[in-house]
């Protein structure tokens, strides 16, 4: 066992309490991680606000890259010493989803990541002599984790690791909602409501397709410089007048693509108005469990317009994790430009208060 040190949520609407626990060895098909950093993602704070159930105890992070420590038995692809980039969707290679290009919906680890526990149904993390379970199968917001080999990702040792880390994540999710799921196309008008994490990825993933005009929507005034540095084209505050803003800034008809990357109905539902007639509307943010969006099906019937949900921007992380990183290392993908602020693990709540606030785009966790 190894004494580590790590942000546990022990029950919703409670602060983050830093707690020695105890971490086990890696089982077989599993490989060992000390975490270099960790973003600050709003998917970890709903675990805080019980908007997502989750066992508890809990150490929260899903966004996450380190240097591999020790590796199980059976574990042929990832060796002690690589640099890994973590995905909070391992896939088997051989399930129904993964067999048909879906990997993100792999049937095999989908069940126990979201239990919190690997493949055999336990957790690795204990503390004071009780089971904690890891948020999304990882629990990045701890200096090691025990993970499935498959959800490790090696990237080149030259790569930045507190950059590798939002690729984990916010940029799989925001770019690959933009290149995969709604495969925008160049010429085409998108708009992104939310200029948090995963939606400056959506616009920057809309700019590299070619998209020609791209409406960032926000309701706090400083996001706004910080869209139009990711490749907004417009920018526009949120209230009762935007989507006339938008159609006008669309010939009168409305966006091709609109993506949603909060998670609030009232913005899903608004995000079909501003859809033009045959256009999509893809859902990136996520939504409180248990809650509802009321989408009119005779709108959807007489306009055409499709509704689609994104889960992990549709990624292969395998394939794409190390084809982002090396779009970054050519200057196509601005990664450095997303961390506003590094934090001691220490200093989490401050890190998530600042996220609230929306005064950063990305805080990343950094530990020693």
């Amino acid at each position: 066992m190894r004494t580590i040190k790590a942000a546990l949520i022990t029950t919703p609407n409670t602060p983050f309490q830093i707690v020695e626990a105890e971490l086990m060895p890696p089982q077989r098909g599993e490989v060992q991680v000390k975490i270099a950093a960790s973003g600050v993602c709003h998917s970890d704070w709903h675990i805080m606000t019980g908007d997502t159930q989750h066992p508890m105890p809990c150490v929260a992070g899903h966004e996450g890259a380190g240097v591999v420590v020790a590796v199980g038995e059976g574990v042929t692809h990832i060796h002690e010493g690589d640099h890994v980039t973590l995905s909070w969707t391992p896939d088997c290679g051989t399930c129904f989803y993964c067999q048909n290009g879906q990997p993100n919906l792999c049937e095999t680890y989908t069940e126990p990541i979201w239990r919190g526990v690997m493949l055999d149904g336990t957790p690795r993390l204990y503390w004071q002599g009780e089971p904690v379970y890891h948020y999304c199968g990882l629990g990045t917001f701890g200096e090691y984790v025990t993970v499935p080999e498959q959800s490790c990702v090696v990237i080149k040792k030259d790569i930045p690791l507190d950059v590798a880390a939002l690729v984990g994540c916010a940029v799989a999710t925001g770019v690959g909602a933009a290149l995969y799921t709604s495969q925008v196309e160049p010429g085409q008008s998108v708009v992104v409501y939310g200029a948090g994490g995963v939606g400056l990825n959506v616009i920057q993933g809309a700019a590299l397709a070619g998209a020609t005009t791209i409406i960032a929507v926000d309701t706090n005034e400083s996001k706004m410089a910080i869209a139009r540095t990711f490749g907004a084209t417009h920018t526009l505050m949120s209230d009762t007048h935007t989507v006339a803003a938008i159609r006008k800034l669309t010939g009168g008809r409305g966006a091709d693509h609109v993506f949603e990357s909060v998670g609030l109905a009232r913005l899903q539902e608004e995000g079909l108005e501003a859809t033009r007639p045959g256009g999509t509307l893809t859902l990136v943010g996520l939504s409180p469990m248990g809650t509802a969006t009321n989408l009119p099906g005779a709108v959807l019937t007489r306009t055409e317009k499709t509704v689609r949900g994104s889960y992990y921007g549709s990624v292969s992380p395998k394939r794409d994790f190390p084809r982002f990183l090396d779009m970054y290392q050519a200057g196509r993908l601005k990664l450095d430009e997303l961390i506003s602020k590094k934090y001691p693990l220490e200093q989490i709540n401050e890190a998530y208060a600042d996220m609230l606030s929306g005064t950063v785009a990305r805080g990343v966790i950094v530990f020693e």
